[in-house]
């Protein structure tokens, strides 16, 4: 029997039973359904922490600390990590607790005196406005918790001006005190939780800072990042990584995948279970049809191919199926979800998010799921003899 003819009788199915071929897609199509509904929340949900807490230069950047607290990081330090080899970039940060006022109000929070190069190493990305950059000397950039403070509106706080009270070092023996600096708001960063604001070292250069609260680096490559971290550590400097922090949440987001997809697979049982009752009564229903054609020299293997082709095609449309009810549903969701979100003053985001390979390999799957169903049925009707099969009624 040609593989064409094959196809055309299992396809027959289609067309004299289609209510119950119809129900068997669609119970296949909601397993698979709710296989990408759910998987594909989970790598949607980790693609959106990840690109909160990294971009592709922070995952290059390592965090530089004194391991003496009697001892701050200097600009001797500076010069000690400039000559490490693998380091492109030194980025000192000098934190600060302040007093500013902006807006008639005044309120406390932490300054971050930085180069223009920091933002790009820890991630920072401001949702308007816009960064410093390396010839600023009175711009600053603000959390969103900073206009709050100050009762400043997202849509009014570019150019604003605030005053920020700094305090100078300690130098000589001289007590310190507090100087202050205008800036103007340049661009504002969506954190309600700290109040922090960025300033370029070039607008304090005249104060006289020497010590550094941390020193932010970047590697030449990924490949280096464990090479320059021991190097630091040999120096005597304790060192961190947001590639640390990347890893342990994709680990995390890696069993939450798990736990959803084994949620996803408990639907694809239960359709599948369907789906071969479906193939065990078409079996019953067509044992004469099979015993005439064996009569007419009809192989044992024409009947397993014909049982076979009809489960693959009934597994193959669910699994497409699936793919199409999975999407509209996390579409739907999705577009619910923003909508409450932004009717709360919230921010819409995209939570759902599959790859290319997943969809593909959840339609070969629901295929290979298909033909395992009907290996049984088919297995059975190959089987059957033919003078029997030709009375049974």
């Amino acid at each position: 029997m040609l593989t064409t003819d094959v196809f055309k009788i299992s396809a027959r199915s289609f067309k004299n039973n289609r209510l119950r071929t119809f129900l068997t897609v669609i119970g296949i199509g909601v397993g698979i359904g709710s296989i990408f509904f759910l998987v594909s929340m989970g790598y949607g949900v980790q693609k959106v922490v990840l690109e909160k807490i990294a971009t592709s230069d922070s995952l290059l950047s390592l965090d530089v600390f004194s391991s003496d607290k009697d001892n701050p990081i200097s600009n001797k330090d500076l010069e000690i990590l400039k000559g490490i080899n693998g380091i492109s970039k030194v980025s000192p940060v000098i934190n600060q607790k302040v007093k500013i006022n902006g807006n008639d109000f005044t309120t406390d929070s932490t300054i971050n005196i930085v180069n223009h190069n920091f933002f790009s190493l820890e991630g920072v990305v401001v949702q308007s406005g816009e960064l410093f950059d390396g010839t600023e000397t009175n711009g600053a950039v603000v959390t969103r918790a900073v206009l709050d403070l100050l009762h400043i509106g997202i849509d009014e706080f570019e150019g604003r001006e605030i005053t920020i009270s700094i305090e100078t070092p300690v130098k000589n023996g001289k007590p310190t005190k507090s100087v202050d600096r205008i800036y103007k708001i340049r661009g504002f960063i969506k954190d309600k939780a700290k109040a922090n604001i960025y300033i370029p070292n070039s607008s304090v250069a005249d104060i006289g800072f020497s010590n550094f609260s941390r020193i932010k680096i970047k590697v030449l490559s990924d490949g280096q990042v464990n090479l320059v971290r021991n190097a630091l550590i040999n120096e005597g400097y304790f060192v961190s990584a947001i590639s640390d922090t990347v890893d342990q949440t994709r680990k995390i987001f890696g069993v939450i995948q798990i736990v959803l997809l084994s949620f996803g697979m408990l639907a694809l049982i239960v359709s599948a279970i369907g789906m071969f009752n479906t193939m065990t009564i078409s079996l019953l229903e067509r044992t004469q049809e099979i015993a005439i054609m064996k009569s007419l020299g009809a192989s044992v293997g024409d009947i397993w191919s014909m049982f076979l082709a009809e489960s693959v095609l009934i597994g193959f449309s669910g699994g497409t199926t699936g793919v199409i009810l999975g999407y509209a549903s996390s579409e739907l969701f999705n577009m619910l979800l923003n909508f409450v979100a932004t009717k709360f003053g919230g921010v819409s985001v995209d939570l759902f998010y599959i790859p290319i390979w997943f969809i593909l390999f959840i339609v070969v799957f629901s295929t290979l799921v298909g033909l395992i169903t009907g290996f049984y049925p088919a297995k059975r009707a190959a089987n059957l003899n033919t003078l029997e099969a030709l009375r049974y009624k």
